[in-house]
């Protein structure tokens, strides 16, 4: 069975696309988000997730069966100072990684499921369900 994750499943082509886990530098005041590209335009970057300063807390009330309460939010592009791929590094893990091994789920479905179900494009050569 072909995987549903958006982490697992990486497009060269369009990185940047809607359900790509990514990790936003902001300015203006300056913080980092962690996330699920929701849309990305001209206007701005909306991404569902985390600050990265409460990612360990979002990961321990996932475990623990606490209700999922990331947010939802639009930055305006003029805001939007670099937008990395949540990838890992070396031997360092990447985010979602950690969030994987630490309950057991993969983020991708987690975060963008309310907002992207049935909105992914099916890739060259998979079925449709």
């Amino acid at each position: 069975m072909p995987s549903t994750s958006f982490y697992q499943e990486p497009q060269a082509a369009a990185p940047f696309r809607p359900g790509a886990i990514v990790i936003a530098t902001l300015g203006n005041p300056r913080e980092k988000f962690w996330g699920a590209i929701l849309q990305l335009s001209a206007e701005g970057l909306s991404l569902r997730g985390v600050d990265l300063s409460s990612f360990d807390d979002f990961v321990t009330q996932t475990r623990d069966g606490e209700p999922f309460t990331s947010g939802v939010v639009f930055f305006p592009m003029h805001r939007v100072e670099r937008m990395e791929l949540d990838l890992p590094e070396g031997n360092l893990p990447s985010l979602a990684q950690r969030f994987a091994q630490k309950t057991g789920q993969d983020p991708a479905p987690l975060l963008v499921s309310e907002f992207l179900a049935g909105s992914r494009p099916t890739a060259e050569g998979e079925r449709s369900r």
